[in-house]
């Protein structure tokens, strides 16, 4: 394996990058390949003539062409397959192209696109991108981390497939996820793509269709479970730390049996976090601090109500906890103040539960004075009527969750009630913002997970704010990485919350709960900034300055431009 760097020529102080090949193999690699934009001097160097037509063009051209090849597109879809390809090329371009519209193609990229890129990963498969790891073959964990394009990775996504999005088991179509978040990682937290890794974990499937499926890519047999599976998973984790140490490890869309289990295993051993755990909860308590600048209370001041308490929900929920604690409560009296609906309706201690349910549970004799429909059963609308929710938020992926009824009780509770609606993709919101907006009479603080059109409220449109991982989690990523830090702590996450929180201004805030996505990239520079902190303090990260944190995340941030090339041959490693 090469190691991917940018050189400084120490005489012209011009920044350079190595090329170790010549002619057809500089163009079929996309970290390398400028298309029409190489120069006619390198075009000499590195033997490209005849290879490419004679104009020579600049990245502000090839971009715009690029935007209107990707305009002509009729289904997102097809804008997927578009900007894949365009990946799969070159690189450079296809994120100059993403950074100029972020917006606009983050939903392609991502959520919602995604999900349907992963239920027919099989059927667009065109070139290998990342690594799969079979389960088959783990004994060779070494050799296949061997075959990553570069040897000083900083970041890799990590899935097993098991829990893609809310649409479930996607086996090797959840490759799509890594990919994607990989791609975020780069647009937004500024790591060169030539150091982030997305990794398929392939122990298997249990969806029937992809089984019966004759153009299925991954393993055809049921998925690894108990022993066999740990097994797996520890030798995966071993070869990490052998072949990549300084890596940051990112658990993607695992199992809900699985998921916090390896979090809880695995984040003493190697600098990792589970961003659907995680993430989700920095992300939302993000929301529920400016909720509470717009709402002039404080977080112990409400009643939370998590509905579906899976992943996303324990993380949102520990999350809360933790900043509850930060603001004075203890732990048990943060915790009386969370209410958790699954299948079974409310969490209650006499109940059968996974053992990461347990904290949530409530005692009996607290609920004996409800006024309850079915003592058996306690639902979403007995939960909110009798606890008095405040603040409602939605991770079970189960679409229109939130019915009138309940959203009309909820409007009752308090003047300016708060709703997270999680779930995504769009299909799996407990509930669309008009929905909530005109049961409250437009004054409800609504946030969302997947994207929404503004809605009219009042007469005037009101921007819908998306609770978008992509906040935090490239920030985190980079400042994890600068940092050198052996550990990601919850303190982290907490920190990144309020550095997300505070970007917005007092003065906007009725307007907007998060800042403009388009400025991912201040964004994470903030993010990244309150990591190296948090981990400068507590001991763990480099000691260094606040200047010099800023300067090292300035000068750490990959801008999407064209480098001179220099040919220095095959067998010079990079260093």
């Amino acid at each position: 394996m090469k190691k991917f760097s940018v050189q400084l020529d120490p005489l012209t102080g011009e920044k350079y990058i190595e090329v170790p090949f010549k002619g057809h193999p500089v163009v079929d690699n996309p970290i390398y390949n400028k298309g029409s934009a190489f120069t006619e001097q390198e075009r000499e160097l590195l033997n490209l003539y005849g290879i490419l037509p004679d104009q020579v063009s600049n990245i502000k051209d090839q971009t715009r062409r690029a935007y209107e090849n990707y305009s002509r597109k009729q289904s997102p879809v097809e804008k997927y397959i578009y900007l894949l390809s365009l990946l799969d090329r070159n690189e450079t371009l296809f994120y100059h192209l993403f950074l100029k519209n972020i917006e606009e193609m983050l939903p392609i990229i991502y959520t919602p696109t995604v999900g349907e890129a992963a239920k027919t990963f099989s059927l667009l498969f065109r070139r290998p991108r990342g690594l799969y790891v079979s389960s088959q073959k783990i004994t060779f964990i070494d050799r296949i981390l061997s075959n990553a394009p570069f040897s000083n990775i900083k970041l890799i996504v990590v899935t097993d497939g098991e829990r893609i999005l809310g649409l479930g088991d996607q086996g090797v179509g959840g490759m799509a996820i890594p990919i994607g978040k990989t791609c975020l990682y780069v647009v937004g937290g500024g790591l060169h793509p030539a150091l982030c890794l997305p990794i398929l974990l392939d122990v298997g499937t249990d969806n029937e269709e992809l089984l019966k499926d004759p153009l299925y890519l991954g393993l055809k047999h049921r998925r690894l479970k108990g022993q066999e599976y740990d097994a797996v998973v520890e030798e995966f984790v071993k070869g990490i730390k052998r072949c990549f140490p300084h890596a940051v490890l990112q658990w993607e869309d695992f199992g809900k049996h699985n998921a916090r289990r390896l979090l809880m295993r695995y984040r003493e051993r190697i600098c990792s976090f589970d961003d659907d755990i995680q993430g989700t909860g920095a992300v939302a308590l993000a929301f529920l601090y400016n909720a509470m600048r717009l709402k002039k209370e404080t977080l112990a001041q409400q009643n939370y109500l998590i509905f579906g308490l899976g992943q996303a929900g324990y993380g949102v929920g520990q999350t809360i906890i933790s900043a509850l604690v930060d603001q004075g409560l203890t732990p048990e009296q943060a915790k009386k103040k969370i209410y958790a609906i699954d299948r079974d309706g409310l969490l209650l201690e006499n109940m059968k539960l996974d053992e990461y349910q347990k904290p949530f549970a409530h005692k009996i004799e607290e609920i004996s004075s409800w006024h309850l429909k079915n003592k058996n059963h306690i639902g979403l609308l007995d939960t909110i009527e009798n606890a008095k929710i405040t603040v409602l938020i939605g991770t079970s992926g189960v679409t229109d969750a939130f019915d009138v009824q309940a959203l009309n009780q909820l409007a009752k509770n308090c003047s300016k009630p708060v709703i997270l609606a999680l779930s995504n993709p769009t299909s799996k919101s407990e509930c669309t913002p008009d929905c909530a907006l005109t049961a409250s009479k437009g004054n409800c603080i609504i946030g969302t997970g997947s994207p929404f059109a503004p809605v009219e409220v009042n007469g005037r449109k009101q921007k819908i704010p998306q609770c978008n991982n992509m906040y935090i989690f490239p920030g985190l990523g980079l400042g994890a990485s600068l940092s050198m830090t052996p550990k990601i702590t919850d303190r982290m996450f907490i920190a990144s919350a309020r550095a997300l929180a505070e970007l917005v201004p007092d003065s906007e805030l009725e307007q907007t709960i998060f800042p403009d996505i388009n400025n991912i990239r201040k964004i994470s520079a903030a993010v990244s900034f309150a990591v190296l902190k948090e981990a400068r303090d507590s001991g763990l990260g480099i000691r260094k300055s606040d200047q010099e944190l800023k300067k090292l995340i300035e000068h750490s941030m990959w801008e999407p431009r064209y480098l001179p090339y220099r040919y220095e041959g095959p067998n010079k490693e990079f260093d």
